[in-house]
């Protein structure tokens, strides 16, 4: 009896033994380790109040600039209307790769959307923001695909509440793009962009798009940095070189270009209580920034020919980093600067900062608003008050505002909240 006992505890302790080492996990090889997927995102509702008509898109949840003043029969101006607005498009979901190795670079990828829309008929549509993959050889790194223009700086834009990221004052917006990067110490790097305009890009004759695609040579920016761990110091420069037709409006090939060149430098400065951000911007035809500016025509003999309009544009930003409660201070100013050549009339004035026919045009706009960022985990309250002045005149054939000037303006107070993820 005894021996039968023993016969069934050894067959026990061996099949346990078996149950053990089949179910133990399978090698995993180093590539499989590699590959990582990670959502990232946030929900946002905002509370817009203005006390003006503003040139805004998307229901006015972005504002611009005040409107000029339009005076009835009655000589009551019909801008001077306020207006409000609850709104919930700007909500956002992007989703991060990191996947094998390839010819030495680590692999990374960003796809991101909103439900901004990409024009006013397809607002709560997603819109398409970031698109691209970046090959990192530590020194050295290549991102190709859409992300922001390389005059936007990620690590240097405007804090305020508002979805605008300060809008006119600072550039906005996404291009397709290639973008070589190189580290050349530890502190300083340099890099080098290709890309096409594609958002926002300034209106004219030629359908949209078409002054971009006609342009076999595509916009290129060089940037020089310098990067501690409290500092952060820039200058760049970008040409480009707009074609808006191939054939003219009298049936004449031509290959008449809008050549412009920008500068701009821009700084950081951070510690554990606070920070300050600037950035300063002159160019031409900077209407694919969301800036004003755009490109003045010239008709001789049947063929345009196309001059920029330039713009220049500063802005500092002052906020706590506070944990929990962090307030801020924004000021803003930009002013049109006109052309170098004269259009052939007003209606070949191509450009954003005009009213309907470019009768009267924008001579400089500033911005000030202040903020205080309530934040706790992964929540965010943000009131903010924002003064906008613009002041608007009759319009020249150099694009100024030359006579009849008239300052008007806008006072927004915007209510945010934002809880990420």
């Amino acid at each position: 009896m005894k021996k039968s006992y023993l016969l069934l505890l050894v067959g026990i302790a061996s099949i346990k033994g078996f149950s053990q080492t089949a179910v133990t996990a399978p090698t995993v090889t180093p590539s499989d380790k590699e590959w990582d997927v990670s959502l990232y995102g946030f929900i946002r509702t905002d509370y817009i109040f203005d006390s003006r008509k503003t040139a805004s898109v998307r229901e006015d949840n972005l504002n611009l600039y005040p409107l000029d003043e339009v005076l009835d029969v009655n000589g009551k101006d019909l801008n001077a209307v306020s207006q409000s607005n609850f709104l919930s498009l700007t909500s956002r979901l992007g989703v991060k790769v990191k996947g094998p190795s390839v010819w030495g670079a680590k692999m990374s990828g960003t796809l991101e959307g909103d439900f901004f829309g990409n024009t006013e008929a397809s607002i709560g549509l997603l819109r398409l923001r970031h698109a691209y993959v970046n090959m990192d050889w530590s020194k050295t790194s290549l991102t190709m695909g859409q992300t922001w223009y390389p005059t936007f700086i990620p690590e240097v834009f405007p804090g305020v509440a508002n979805f605008s990221t300060g809008i006119l004052f600072n550039p906005f917006g996404w291009a397709s793009q290639v973008k070589l990067k190189q580290n050349f110490t530890k502190e300083f790097s340099g890099s080098i962009t290709a890309y096409k305009e594609r958002e926002f890009t300034a209106p004219g004759p030629g359908t949209q798009n078409s002054a971009s695609i006609n342009s076999a040579l595509p916009s290129l920016n060089a940037v020089l940095q310098f990067k501690n761990k409290n500092v952060l110091l820039g200058l760049g420069a970008e040409f480009k070189s707009m074609q808006p037709l191939t054939t003219s409006a009298s049936g004449v090939s031509t290959s008449e270009k809008a050549n412009s060149s920008t500068f701009f430098g821009y700084a950081k400065y951070s510690n554990d209580k606070f920070l300050v951000k600037a950035y300063g911007i002159s160019g031409g035809n900077l209407y694919n920034l969301v800036m004003l500016g755009g490109f003045t025509g010239t008709t001789v003999n049947g063929i345009q020919s196309y001059d920029p309009t330039k713009t220049t544009a500063f802005w500092i930003d002052i906020a706590s980093n506070g944990k929990s409660i962090a307030p801020g201070l924004f000021i803003g100013t930009t002013k049109n600067n006109g052309a170098n050549t004269a259009a052939t009339s007003l209606g070949s004035i191509y450009m954003r900062g005009t009213n309907t026919g470019a009768t009267r045009i924008i001579d400089n706009v500033w911005r000030v608003s202040g903020r205080i960022d309530f934040k706790k985990n992964k929540f965010r309250v943000s009131p903010e008050l924002e003064f906008t002045s613009a002041t608007w005149g009759d319009a020249d054939l150099f694009a100024k505002a030359t006579t009849n000037l008239k300052k008007v303006a806008n006072f927004r107070a915007l209510l945010s909240c934002t809880y990420s993820f």
